[in-house]
């Protein structure tokens, strides 16, 4: 009698798990979740300050500060997203468990004065997100999640660059190919807006989506000081957004079946969430003066492009994207982000009545010809902006810093490379792949500049997307687009053929209009947009933009660098090139 009694506890228990696991991987649909971000309020949060970390040893006053050294960590850990929203299960960057937040902390760094920084990996044997084990990924024969740290926009050696194959388990008990080292060091040889994140090959989209995403500032302190632009922790903020889909017990949502199943499981070509994050939090405010502020504000995204606006009257005035400022400050009415770039703005709050200010968002999604925005995306922030005067002696100079022209540094290119974009669908014009210059990442190298070298890049994108284009080590410029004529799709056709742009008689085809650079972006980044239907003259610095001299490293050394577009699916899924210097 007991042991039947065992057997039918047992039979229910199992049943229980069976429908428990049925429920928790069933479907949920798009409708449901756009619902769950619904029932957030938003502007009920303040905004999160950052917290940072220094990137030097400080010293006594007159004497020079020291290198930094830090140990960060990856930890499973949990995060608050909005104040009626239960406690999601989260990656995060931190120096422990019970310091490690989304985004992580931000290292702020000196120019000039290395940053020296141990990572370590406390992830759990299994990751919390779904993801797809038929593109070439990082799967680690006794489990463990993989994960490899890039300093996005440094200037480093190629062992210190995070490269997608230098993965590591916990406590390194697995290694990818190229690992060599735990302790990366940073030379900090320009100052900017930089980034940190996982670079983890074929994860690397759901391990940001799991948190590993964090800020990274290199100052020069004199430059600084010149400028007299808005300064400290109250009125120079960072502004990381992200977007991010949730189920109702508060844990991030990721698609578990592809767009094509049968080919890939779990990919899909783009990811977008519901509710828009700003430094860990759901819609935020901020509170703030009738002053001047400066926002360092970079698209976290995975895939999703931000056409960002303020009501009330307000303007931006953009003084640098990315790594470096631009030659003269520019006013604009609006700033396009794509997934991964940072603009860095002046925000004079002075110049508005009213008493609040919304950060908005217009851009469809996919970029350019998506979907339009909803009463969900189409909001990022707002600011209540305090009554009466504050007081304000940072001011907007009328030039910052004046580098090389790009049209300039053209002249001096020694060598001009066509860079193809290519997207690969089934019969169903579903997305299946996206290659660069119709190869893998595994195929060899074809990409060889020689260190201390100036190049052009002329890059085709014969997709339908916008694609940010990410090259490491490397400082760029994009100076013109210009439209394919391609109605019968004869130039496509012998490019997806021959992936062979002198062969195909490119110069028969780009003769459309041409679309110039917005002012906002005439300076040198790590990131630039390339339009679809376009060819994208971009300009590329292969040694420092401060000096014009070579790199104080090594920079010709395995396992040398690469080249992505940067959305992260797209990445993910082979839309990603090796780049290997020469000497």
């Amino acid at each position: 009698m007991k042991r039947e009694k065992f057997l039918v506890l047992l039979l229910s228990i199992l049943q229980l798990c069976s429908i428990l696991c049925l429920a928790q991987q069933s479907p949920i649909t798009d409708q449901t979740l756009q619902q769950i971000a619904a029932s957030l309020q938003k502007f009920v949060d303040p905004l999160p300050q950052i917290p940072t970390l220094l990137g030097y040893t400080p010293s006594r006053i007159g004497e020079r500060h020291g290198p930094g050294r830090l140990t960060i960590g990856m930890y499973q850990t949990t995060w608050k997203f909005h104040r009626d929203f239960p406690p999601t299960t989260v990656f995060a960057y931190g120096t422990s468990q019970a310091q490690a937040t989304v985004p992580g902390p931000a290292i702020h760094a000196l120019r000039g004065i290395p940053t020296h920084v141990t990572w370590e990996n406390h992830l759990p044997k299994n990751h919390i997100l779904p993801w797809d084990p038929t593109i070439a990924t990082a799967v680690p024969k006794s489990g463990g999640v993989p994960t490899v740290v890039h300093l996005h926009g440094g200037i480093h050696p190629p062992s210190s660059d995070g490269h997608a194959f230098a993965w590591f388990t916990a406590d390194f008990a697995e290694r990818g190919s190229t690992w060599s080292q735990s302790t990366y060091i940073y030379p900090n040889l320009q100052s900017g807006n930089l980034w940190y994140h996982d670079h983890a090959v074929g994860l690397t989209r759901v391990n940001l989506l799991a948190g590993l995403i964090a800020q990274y500032v290199v100052r020069d302190d004199e430059l600084e000081e010149r400028l007299n632009l808005p300064s400290g922790p109250e009125f120079d903020r960072s502004l990381f957004v992200f977007d991010r889909s949730f189920y109702a017990d508060g844990s991030l949502y990721i698609n578990r079946t592809g767009n094509v199943p049968e080919v890939h499981p779990q990919w899909q070509p783009e990811y977008f969430g519901h509710a828009i994050i700003v430094n860990g939090k759901a819609w935020p405010f901020l509170n703030v003066h009738r002053r001047k502020y400066r926002f360092r504000i970079t698209n976290a995204s995975n895939a999703r492009y931000l056409n960002l606006a303020l009501t009330s009257g307000l303007s931006f005035t953009v003084i640098g994207s990315d790594g470096s400022y631009l030659p003269s400050p520019v006013t604009s009415s609006n700033i396009l982000l794509s997934p991964a770039e940072t603009f860095d703005v002046v925000i004079d709050f002075s110049r508005s009545s009213a008493g609040e200010s919304i950060l908005t968002n217009s851009a469809p999604y996919p970029y350019p010809t998506g979907d339009s925005v909803d009463n969900l995306n189409s909001q990022i922030m707002k600011f209540i902006i305090q009554q009466g005067p504050a007081p304000d002696s940072s001011r907007i100079p009328a030039t910052l810093v004046t580098h090389e022209s790009a049209s300039a540094a053209a002249q001096k290119a020694i060598v001009k490379r066509y860079i193809g974009l290519y997207e690969y669908q089934n019969s169903a014009s579903e997305p299946l792949h996206l290659y660069i210059n119709g190869k893998r990442f595994t195929d060899p190298v074809t990409e060889t500049p020689r260190s201390g070298s100036t190049e052009v890049w002329e890059v085709i994108n014969l997709t339908g997307d916008n694609h940010p284009l990410h090259i490491h080590l490397a400082e760029f410029q994009a100076i013109r687009a210009q439209n394919l004529n391609d109605p019968n799709s004869v130039f496509t056709n012998c490019m997806t053929q021959l992936t062979n742009a002198l062969a195909c008689n490119i110069s028969s085809y780009a003769t459309g209009a041409v679309t110039p650079i917005p002012a906002y972006e005439q300076t040198w980044k790590n990131v630039v947009k390339i339009a679809p239907g376009t060819v994208t003259t971009v300009v590329v610095k292969f040694h420092l933009l401060i000096n014009g001299q070579n790199y104080p490293f090594d920079a010709t050394a395995e396992p040398g660098y690469v080249y992505h577009c940067h959305i992260l699916d797209h990445e993910d899924n082979e839309m990603i090139r090796p780049l290997k210097l020469l000497r």
